[in-house]
């Protein structure tokens, strides 16, 4: 059984708000030490919503809902392996450390009745599916979960459209969140239309209500796209991103390979404008999880 904190069991015995926060983002995907302030960033984000922030890791074997000052430190500051859902099992077993990725932070936070999760983007189908069958695991996880998760879309690296019909095929229903196209994570637009939006965090709710009354299993993704003055330009991002497509290509990354790749080459090639949008991204996405969160616990 995993170990909650003893703020998020108090929201929980309670009824009120809390937000799901993923740990791999800590450990993998920004710098240190930069990663241990934004990680407190968005825990304060989500308070400021109104709710309680569940960062969860699994550490020493214990899958932990919530983390406490040394705990998020040790994420932050410690070499640790991803671990997807298909891990969680056998970390647990071996008593191991880990970061929990969008898969296995979904899971964690709905088997304790966390309704609402806050992460930067979701994972989804490579590029070169078709001859590598990489899809990411997220995209199964969510849906057979049932839980609300604020993302800014999915990385232009990935093959959005792709990923889009997947989403559709599994049954997971994704609102544009203030808008009727498909974020593109460092984009404010990802160039697909959304078939629905949301205006409002009640608005959120009510759509989880009605899932939960209609027996729906899957999750609820709300597309929230970052600040179009925040964003890296389309232009510079385009041109960055053909360019590392080629040298991924004649540096022979395939697989698992090819994300971590390109990520950093945007990072070198953006002089650092990709992180700064990869923080802001999270922020507002915390910052929207809590509102939300907050309006389900109203609903009470």
């Amino acid at each position: 059984m995993p170990t909650l904190s003893e703020p998020v069991r108090r929201a929980l015995d309670a009824g009120g708000a809390v937000v799901a926060l993923e740990s791999t983002i800590i450990a993998h995907g920004l710098p240190r030490p930069r990663n241990l302030a934004v990680a407190r960033e968005l825990e304060d984000a989500v308070r400021a919503a109104g709710a309680v922030p569940a960062t969860i890791a699994v550490l020493d074997g214990d899958a932990c809902i919530g983390l406490d000052g040394r705990e998020l430190e040790r994420i932050a500051t410690t070499d640790m392996a991803k671990l997807s859902v298909r891990d969680l099992a056998l970390a647990a077993a071996r008593g191991a450390d880990g970061a929990t990725t969008v898969a296995a932070t979904a899971h964690l936070a709905a088997h304790v009745g966390i309704r609402v999760f806050a992460t930067g983007g979701l994972g989804g189908v490579h590029r070169d599916a078709r001859e590598s069958w990489d899809e990411s695991a997220d995209l199964l996880a969510l849906a057979r979960t049932p839980i609300t998760v604020v993302a800014a879309g999915v990385k232009s690296i990935l093959d959005v459209g792709a990923t889009l019909e997947r989403l559709e095929t599994l049954g997971v229903a994704v609102a544009g969140w203030r808008t009727s196209r498909f974020p593109g994570f460092y984009l404010t637009d990802g160039g697909f239309d959304l078939d629905w939006s949301v205006e409002r965090p009640d608005e959120v709710a009510a759509a989880m209500a009605a899932a939960d009354a209609l027996g729906v299993e899957s999750a609820l993704v709300v597309a929230n796209p970052v600040d179009a003055a925040r964003q890296l330009d389309p232009g510079e991002h385009e041109r960055v991103l053909a360019d590392g497509l080629e040298r991924a290509r004649a540096a022979g990354a395939s697989g698992k390979a090819v994300t971590p790749f390109l990520l950093d080459h945007l990072h070198r090639e953006t002089q650092g404008r990709s992180l700064e949008v990869n923080i802001a991204v999270a922020r507002g996405n915390a910052a929207v999880a809590g509102a939300i969160a907050a309006a389900w616990a109203a609903r009470s």
